[in-house]
Protein backbone atom coordinates (compact mmCIF):
# COMPACT_ATOMS: atom_id res chain seq x y z
CA UNK A 1 0.00 0.00 0.00
CA UNK A 2 1.18 3.11 -0.60
CA UNK A 3 2.16 6.23 1.53
CA UNK A 4 -0.57 9.14 2.19
CA UNK A 5 1.88 11.23 0.34
CA UNK A 6 2.67 9.07 -2.87
CA UNK A 7 -1.61 8.97 -3.00
CA UNK A 8 -1.86 12.59 -2.75
CA UNK A 9 1.21 13.37 -5.19
CA UNK A 10 -0.35 10.53 -7.46
CA UNK A 11 -3.99 12.18 -6.97
CA UNK A 12 -2.59 15.59 -8.32
CA UNK A 13 0.30 15.15 -10.57
CA UNK A 14 -0.16 11.56 -11.70
CA UNK A 15 -1.20 10.18 -14.79
CA UNK A 16 -2.05 6.27 -14.88
CA UNK A 17 -0.16 4.83 -17.96
CA UNK A 18 -0.86 1.34 -17.16
CA UNK A 19 -1.07 -1.84 -14.70
CA UNK A 20 0.29 -4.95 -15.03
CA UNK A 21 -0.71 -8.81 -14.47
CA UNK A 22 -0.01 -8.31 -10.41
CA UNK A 23 -2.60 -5.58 -10.44
CA UNK A 24 0.71 -2.87 -9.62
CA UNK A 25 -0.61 0.55 -11.43
CA UNK A 26 2.19 2.46 -13.40
CA UNK A 27 2.28 6.40 -13.32
CA UNK A 28 3.90 9.31 -15.31
CA UNK A 29 3.61 12.98 -14.52
CA UNK A 30 1.41 15.04 -15.84
CA UNK A 31 2.35 18.36 -18.01
CA UNK A 32 6.28 19.48 -18.21
CA UNK A 33 8.60 17.23 -16.99
CA UNK A 34 10.37 18.68 -13.10
CA UNK A 35 12.49 15.57 -12.98
CA UNK A 36 15.97 14.81 -12.59
CA UNK A 37 17.63 16.17 -15.60
CA UNK A 38 14.61 17.10 -17.12
CA UNK A 39 13.29 13.93 -17.60
CA UNK A 40 9.49 13.06 -16.56
CA UNK A 41 8.74 11.24 -12.91
CA UNK A 42 8.14 7.95 -13.26
CA UNK A 43 6.75 5.42 -10.72
CA UNK A 44 4.61 2.25 -9.42
CA UNK A 45 1.77 1.77 -6.99
CA UNK A 46 1.59 -1.49 -5.88
CA UNK A 47 -0.88 -4.08 -5.61
CA UNK A 48 -0.45 -5.31 -2.06
CA UNK A 49 2.95 -5.22 -0.04
CA UNK A 50 5.45 -3.24 -2.10
CA UNK A 51 8.49 -5.28 -3.21
CA UNK A 52 10.15 -4.29 -6.22
CA UNK A 53 10.17 -8.00 -7.78
CA UNK A 54 6.98 -7.59 -8.11
CA UNK A 55 7.15 -5.28 -11.05
CA UNK A 56 7.93 -7.23 -14.92
CA UNK A 57 11.16 -6.50 -16.62
CA UNK A 58 9.30 -4.85 -19.35
CA UNK A 59 7.77 -2.40 -16.47
CA UNK A 60 11.14 -2.20 -15.07
CA UNK A 61 12.86 -0.64 -18.14
CA UNK A 62 10.57 2.10 -19.00
CA UNK A 63 10.20 2.91 -14.80
CA UNK A 64 14.18 3.71 -15.18
CA UNK A 65 13.78 5.92 -18.76
CA UNK A 66 15.96 2.75 -20.65
CA UNK A 67 12.93 3.21 -23.25
CA UNK A 68 10.18 5.50 -23.55
CA UNK A 69 7.98 2.75 -25.16
CA UNK A 70 5.14 1.65 -22.64
CA UNK A 71 5.32 -2.48 -22.42
CA UNK A 72 2.46 -2.79 -24.75
CA UNK A 73 4.69 -1.28 -27.56
CA UNK A 74 7.78 -2.70 -27.24
CA UNK A 75 7.61 -5.62 -29.15
CA UNK A 76 9.85 -7.98 -26.91
CA UNK A 77 9.61 -11.25 -28.36
CA UNK A 78 9.22 -14.01 -25.52
CA UNK A 79 11.67 -17.00 -25.94
CA UNK A 80 9.95 -20.88 -25.18
CA UNK A 81 13.17 -21.11 -22.55
CA UNK A 82 11.52 -18.41 -20.71
CA UNK A 83 8.93 -18.82 -17.66
CA UNK A 84 6.60 -16.42 -16.89
CA UNK A 85 7.71 -13.11 -14.13
CA UNK A 86 7.32 -14.34 -10.31
CA UNK A 87 8.13 -12.14 -7.86
CA UNK A 88 10.40 -13.04 -4.92
CA UNK A 89 8.93 -15.07 -2.90
CA UNK A 90 11.08 -15.42 0.61
CA UNK A 91 9.35 -14.69 3.23
CA UNK A 92 6.00 -16.33 1.77
CA UNK A 93 4.75 -19.49 2.29
CA UNK A 94 5.95 -20.21 -0.89
CA UNK A 95 9.18 -20.01 -0.14
CA UNK A 96 11.53 -22.61 -1.28
CA UNK A 97 12.91 -24.71 1.94
CA UNK A 98 15.42 -27.60 1.51
CA UNK A 99 15.32 -30.25 3.74
CA UNK A 100 16.84 -30.02 7.00
CA UNK A 101 16.51 -26.54 7.55
CA UNK A 102 15.01 -24.75 10.24
CA UNK A 103 11.53 -24.72 8.74
CA UNK A 104 11.45 -27.83 7.21
CA UNK A 105 12.47 -30.31 9.48
CA UNK A 106 14.10 -33.45 8.19
CA UNK A 107 17.64 -34.63 7.46
CA UNK A 108 19.84 -32.55 5.09
CA UNK A 109 20.53 -33.05 1.99
CA UNK A 110 23.96 -34.34 1.15
CA UNK A 111 26.76 -33.00 -0.73
CA UNK A 112 29.98 -33.51 -2.48
CA UNK A 113 31.91 -31.07 -0.33
CA UNK A 114 30.26 -31.85 2.92
CA UNK A 115 32.46 -30.53 5.69
CA UNK A 116 34.32 -33.12 7.58
CA UNK A 117 36.07 -32.05 10.77
CA UNK A 118 39.58 -31.88 12.14
CA UNK A 119 40.41 -34.28 14.61
CA UNK A 120 43.96 -34.52 16.46
CA UNK A 121 45.63 -37.41 16.10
Amino acid sequence: MATLGTLLFTWRKGEQVGEDEFGNRYYKEKGKPTGVLGRERRWVIYKGKPEASKVPAAWHIWLHHTTDLLPADQNVAKNNWEEDHLPNLTGTDFAYHPGGSVVKPGERQKSTADYEAWKPE
